[in-house]
């Protein structure tokens, strides 16, 4: 007799896992390279890193990656995505094709092809080319062009191959870290600019839709990947509410908004006309972000965001800030990852997907990444196995909120872990380790931890 299983995912159900290009391929000054504001920042403050350790090597992707789809093949996996880097590709940001990136890119794509494995391309990732940067980045309408040169030319390489693309992995942060809280390149504290930043982004982003959609006998489809992080109050008197629907439209809605539905929402433009920081836009704008929504829609969930009103009156004579509107609570009792400072909170991604089933227009999705990043898990090992048994965890309470949701009609198609293998995390650098293979930064031996096996079972039952 067949062994019940609880929770069965649908026939075609993406089991995978998500990287990008900085953090997992090294050879930053290999093949033709360019550098990117990581692999400038890395060379000017590297103190700011982890244990000083830079992107020029990481997981070393780039000269491994028969070996570490091979090693995706025999997890289970049917898709992986992974982000092409627009300095690799395009050294200057401008200009001429680096033909050796063209061809690491194919190999990379066609080796996962043989394996089975449904490549998923993302086309930026954190990485401005640092020469574009210095004209000022997103900042800048002129980049923005460049970028859908960048993404155009993508398509035409590798779009033969590939059915499912998406513009932009996590665009807010950028925002965050670049232009409100320092922990970005080009470490500017500026609102007005962050608004820009992130209006130039959508417009990049909408221009990269309507570029894709152009392209004759396009079958593919292309997304967007937002990390969506449900603002919870903590009560419901009318002060809290408020407070986590700005910061709701602050850190959610200001990218899902536009890229879903095809306009901003009005309370937020409202909001920053208020306060004067409304960007500076064009006229044709409004109808190239109606006429071009997204296709698919990639999830990255880690965190809720608990929020209340504010204690006190912010300081009006320092920087604008989205904090103006709501402080961060700290719920009593609440689960936590010690090791990132996140709580953990699986009904989450429920909510979201609710959401997106009930305002959104059931918007075909999936969970682009979800992940537990831990320290020294070396701690954990036994006959040379990482037991990974809070990652099993972590991973199978998130999938019965999921497939929860998926029973109630929501649109969602697959899930993905963050990430496959341990890689480099921006400053935490290898801090924290997320993948189902451990990697060791002295001989780059990549090995599985418990919960590699365990996935691989999921997915070979389609559940659990």
């Amino acid at each position: 007799m067949a062994k019940q299983t609880d929770y069965l995912f649908p026939d075609g159900f993406w089991w995978g896992s998500a990287t990008s290009a900085t953090q997992i391929e090294g050879g930053a000054t290999e093949g033709g390279k360019g550098n990117n504001i990581w692999d400038h920042w890395y060379q000017t403050e590297e103190n700011r890193f982890f244990e000083g350790v830079g992107p020029e090597k990481t997981s070393d992707f780039y000269h491994r990656y028969k070996e570490d789809i091979a090693l995706m093949k025999e997890i289970g996996h049917n898709t992986f995505r992974f982000s092409i880097s627009w300095s690799r590709l395009i050294p200057g940001g401008r200009g001429e094709v680096n033909q050796e990136a063209v061809a690491f890119y194919n190999a990379v794509i066609n080796a996962l092809s043989d394996n089975g494995i449904e490549p998923f391309i993302n086309l930026y990732h954190f990485d401005m080319p640092y020469a574009l940067q210095e004209e000022g980045g997103w900042e800048s309408r002129d980049v923005v062009e460049a970028y859908v040169t960048y993404a155009t030319e993508c398509f035409h390489l590798f779009g033969d191959r590939v059915n499912v693309w998406f513009t932009f992995n996590e665009p807010i942060v950028p925002v965050e870290g670049g232009y409100l809280y320092d922990f970005h390149y080009p470490n500017i504290v500026d609102a007005k600019k962050a608004v820009q930043v992130a209006y130039h982004t959508i417009i990049a982003h909408v221009k990269a839709v309507e570029a894709f959609h152009r392209l004759p006998g396009q079958k593919g489809k292309i997304g967007i990947i937002l990390n969506l992080t449900p603002s919870y109050p903590r009560s419901q008197h009318p002060a809290d509410l408020k407070a986590s629907r700005i910061a709701d439209l602050f850190f959610n809605r200001s990218f899902l908004d536009p890229a879903v539905l095809g306009k901003y929402p009005e309370e937020l433009v409202e909001l920053l006309r208020q306060y004067d920081h409304l960007p500076e836009t064009l006229p044709e704008d409004t109808a190239l972000i109606q006429n071009n929504t997204v296709d698919l829609l990639g999830v990255n969930y880690y965190q809720p965001r608990r929020v209340k009103a504010k204690e006190h009156e912010p300081n009006k004579e320092g920087p604008f800030m989205p904090d103006w509107f709501f402080d961060p609570y700290e719920m009593p009792g609440r689960k936590m990852n010690k090791y990132r400072g996140w709580e953990i909170y699986e009904k989450g991604i429920y909510d979201i997907m609710v959401n997106l089933k009930d305002n959104y227009g059931n918007i075909a999705s999936f969970i682009s990444e979800n992940g537990m990043g831990v320290q020294n898990e070396e701690r954990f090992m036994e006959d040379g196995e990482i037991q990974d048994d809070y990652r099993i965890a972590f991973i199978r309470e998130h999938l019965k909120w999921l497939h929860k949701a998926m029973e109630e009609g929501c649109n969602a198609k697959g899930y993905h872990l963050w990430t496959f293998m341990d890689n480099w995390s921006w400053m935490n650098a290898y801090k924290n380790r997320y993948g189902f293979y451990s990697v060791d930064l002295e001989t780059m031996e990549r090995t599985p931890k418990k919960s590699a096996k365990w996935f691989k079972e999921v997915s070979k039952r389609n559940g659990f």
